[in-house]
């Protein structure tokens, strides 16, 4: 797409953005300093505080209708809080929906973390914290993006804007499937921002056009009824935690390709991936060979990748020499675009029951199902994304890129508003390390979002 010359509008914008910048860096370091981790493990009076600052926020900002909000999760509880502020359409203008979520993941070990986890603290360039990036960075664009424009629009002009900013999807947003069948009329919109996603580099935006789902399941494997001594019953007496380490084997070939019958890919993406760009991103070890074959742009975004994210095993320091009578994994599934989650599971499901090692009895069990999600990447909204990305970024070119990661509610959205533009950004960049130790935020990279949303916000509003 043929760049566009800078408007006088695009111009003073950018300064009224950049001024903005000290005070919305504070408030998005205030929020981070709120430890709201959804984890059920975890105090969620620390969330309901992060819900109460965020709707503080956006009344501030100037949007008239701000409510905290819940819903019932499957299980009948209730739903942790989320915050819905809006700004009604004037007469023929479009709605568009802003979304981020203010929980945030544990922050793993305090030893991980050069600095403390929940102070937010500079160095480089970039806003170390859990959640400075995700996703308190997208609430920050949001309210900057609203600083910006609601004092230059009268009654009658620009758009009307929702923010929806949730508190659970950290853990999977069990309750908001409710939310939208009470929360539907709130919620309605023409385009969908989800400000949840990265870019490829500090110096290349990037919109989100695919997304795999997501399957969470246990397995655990029984060999035994009671734990016995290991040089007693060492040799014929299978244990548990090597059948488990068997059948864990088996869901791969010797390739580390998926050998898992009903698992579909996508189409294949057309794009490039550089392997030495990627083993630099993921830190792998010099020696280690990736896994699987084909393109690298597909195995990270439209095949399907299984990971053993944890295990109910005995902690070395812990351990007695004993043969171990059951043993459970939780794996992560991530689904193919074009596959249903739920089919995806029962293909998992039933190739751990056919392959269980010595006998062993197999468990398998569903913790959470979320599909996966395709977007537009041709018409007027998308094409003014990718404008307003370019000139945020100061003409770059804007990279139109799967995910491999998953955000299952936007399967959702879109079932529930199937007229709107669901449009995919972020704030988040290679080095950002969402979900692990010494999570950060490139300071140039918010200013640059804030101010692509605020181009594209008046975009909208004009045609």
């Amino acid at each position: 797409m043929a760049a566009t010359p800078p408007s006088p509008v695009a111009g003073a914008l950018r300064e009224e953005v950049h001024g903005l910048m000290p005070r919305l860096r504070a408030d998005l370091e205030d929020l981070v300093r709120i430890p709201s981790v959804s984890a059920a493990a975890f105090d969620q009076a620390h969330v309901r505080a992060s819900a109460r600052a965020v709707a503080d926020l956006l009344r501030g900002a100037g949007l008239p209708e701000v409510e905290v909000l819940r819903a019932r999760r499957p299980d009948g509880t209730d739903g942790a809080p989320a915050v819905v502020a809006r700004r009604p359409a004037p007469p023929g203008a479009r709605t568009v929906l802003l979304y981020a979520h203010h929980d945030v993941q544990p922050p793993s070990s305090d030893d991980g973390w050069t600095t403390p986890a929940f102070e937010p603290v500079e160095r480089g360039g970039r806003l170390y914290g859990r959640g400075a990036a995700d996703d308190k960075a997208g609430v920050a664009v949001h309210l900057g993006a609203l600083r910006a424009l609601l004092g230059r629009w009268g009654p009658g002009d620009g758009v009307g804007v929702t923010v929806f900013v949730e508190g659970e999807e950290e853990v999977g947003s069990p309750s908001f499937a409710d939310f939208l069948r009470r929360h539907r009329d709130r919620l309605a919109a023409d385009v969908v921002v989800v400000a949840d996603s990265d870019n490829r580099s500090v110096d290349v935006p990037s919109l989100t056009t695919s997304l795999r789902g997501l399957v969470e399941a246990l397995v655990t494997v029984r060999t035994l009824d009671h734990a016995v001594h290991s040089g007693m019953h060492g040799g014929p007496v299978p244990d548990a935690a090597t059948a488990l380490v068997r059948l864990l084997d088996r869901l791969r070939d010797e390739d580390g390709e998926l050998a898992v019958p009903g698992l579909r890919a996508g189409r294949e993406p057309d794009a490039e991936v550089p392997e030495e760009r990627l083993r630099a991103d993921a830190g792998v070890l010099d020696g280690v060979r990736l896994v699987g074959g084909g393109s690298l742009a597909a195995r990270l975004w439209s095949r399907p990748a299984l990971t053993v994210v944890g295990t109910d095993l005995p902690a070395v320091a812990r351990a007695s020499n004993t043969l171990q009578p059951s043993a459970t994994a939780k794996l992560s599934l991530r689904v193919a675009p074009g596959q249903d989650a739920r089919e995806a599971y029962e293909a998992l499901r039933a190739h751990l029951l056919a392959t269980a090692p010595f006998g062993a009895r197999v468990e398998v069990s569903l913790l959470e199902a979320g599909q996966a999600f395709a977007g537009d990447v041709e018409g007027p909204v998308p094409d003014a994304a990718r404008a307003a990305l370019a000139e945020a970024w100061g003409g770059a070119e804007v990279a139109l890129t799967g995910i491999g990661g998953s955000i299952p509610f936007i399967a959702d959205l879109v079932e529930q508003l199937p007229g709107a533009t669901v449009l995919v950004t972020g704030v988040e960049d290679p080095d950002t390390r969402a979900h692990g130790h010494d999570e950060s935020l490139s300071l140039a990279v918010l200013e640059r979002a804030v101010l692509a949303e605020a181009l594209l916000l008046q975009r909208l509003a004009a045609g």
